[in-house]
């Protein structure tokens, strides 16, 4: 499913499992993986205990395959979820923003009750 928030400007492709990442986002990945020259990567999003909240995500490359690994598509970028870390990021929204404030990916997750100060970590 694709939709577009005609406010922001954002188009966000949405997986049956409920990934959603937005054109900026994988825009940025295509530009870091263009940079790596690499085309066996693809974005893993995962889910970590730890930090102050309790769970952690970690985004990162990589080229391995994981037994019942969740896979998607998002306009040529190839994303990966492991099936543990899957129903905790059902929902969820990943973006990319460059503004003078604030630079990198973020994560808008339903199924998050709180996080920290810092926002590296949920629960």
């Amino acid at each position: 499913m694709t939709t577009t928030d005609v406010n922001a400007g954002t188009t966000t492709t949405e997986t049956p499992e409920g990934v959603a990442l937005t054109d900026g986002a994988a825009t940025k990945v295509r530009a870091l993986l263009a940079g790596a020259e690499r085309d066996d990567l693809a974005l893993r999003i995962a889910v970590q205990p730890g930090g102050c909240s309790g769970l952690r995500y970690q985004l990162f490359f990589d080229e391995r395959e994981l037994d019942g690994d969740v896979r998607a598509d998002f306009s040529g970028v190839n994303v990966v979820t492991d099936r543990m870390s899957a129903p905790y990021l059902m929902g969820a929204t990943i973006d990319f923003v460059d503004t003078i404030e604030k630079q990198g990916f973020t994560i808008d997750n339903p199924n998050a009750t709180g996080s920290c100060a810092c926002g590296d970590s949920f629960n």
